[in-house]
């Protein structure tokens, strides 16, 4: 699992303030953990995290790498608002099966469990298999800074919510959701052999479908042009099926 971190936010302003910026529906929180992400204004991925809440505050559990980085932005973006940020020394516990007390589910999908944020110890779980089984991203791999979050799958994650209003870069987000099909995304694919993440996939003549993501146990995700996915394929040595 990459290595998480916990950025704590209070005050009166708190609920306002995230609406106003994330993908999803901070009222989501009345009945468990949110899944969401920042965009640019162009709509395009930039970080994503999990909201809890706990008593008056709001637990913000994001990958590590990307910790410092998202508070500095946070911090640009609060202004005046009574909201006060904190990078916090928490960490984040996960495992499978029913959510013990104290613990939340996992909202992106029931198959990756619950989460806490108590210091109990984590189970020795093999994430990325679940995690290509079921064709879900993870920052750093396959969501990068130029991915839009439908082609990632974010509905199917419940990451975003097309009811809840104005934020950075949704206009382009429910333009997609509502105007255009989608010609890319990400998929599960079928590999014999194996090739390191970022390779490029290519059709039998030569032209680019895609890209060679996370693999385990004979699947794989991959981000496909889906015109030209449409027959075998291949990522340097290994071959690729949709």
């Amino acid at each position: 699992m990459t290595e998480r971190s916990i950025i704590a936010l209070s005050g009166s302003d708190t609920h306002k303030f995230l609406q106003g910026l994330i993908t999803n529906d901070i009222g989501g929180l009345e009945r468990g953990a949110v899944y969401a992400a920042i965009l640019t204004p162009q709509g395009k991925f930039m970080v994503d995290f999990f909201l809890v809440r706990e008593a008056d505050t709001v637990l913000l559990d994001v990958a590590t790498p990307d910790a410092d980085a998202l508070l500095k932005r946070l911090t640009m973006y609060k202004l005046r608002s009574d909201v006060t940020l904190a990078l916090t020394e928490r960490t984040v516990s996960r495992g499978l099966g029913a959510v013990p007390d104290g613990a939340v589910a996992d909202p992106r999908h029931s198959a990756l469990g619950w989460r806490a944020y108590d210091g109990r110890d984590s189970e020795a779980v093999d994430w990325d298999a679940i995690r290509v089984a079921h064709c879900i991203p993870e920052a750093g791999i396959e969501l990068t800074p130029d991915t839009y979050i439908l082609e990632a799958g974010f509905e199917r994650l419940h990451g975003v919510d097309f009811k809840k209003g104005c934020y950075v870069g949704q206009e382009v987000t429910a333009r997609m959701k509502h105007k255009t099909e989608l010609r890319k995304g990400l998929a599960s694919v079928a590999i014999e052999g194996s090739a390191p993440v970022g390779t490029p996939i290519l059709t039998e003549s030569g032209k680019e479908a895609g890209v060679l993501f996370t693999q385990s146990g004979g699947r794989a995700i991959a981000y496909l042009r889906f015109d030209r996915a449409t027959g075998p394929m291949s990522a340097e040595g290994a071959r690729v099926t949709l």
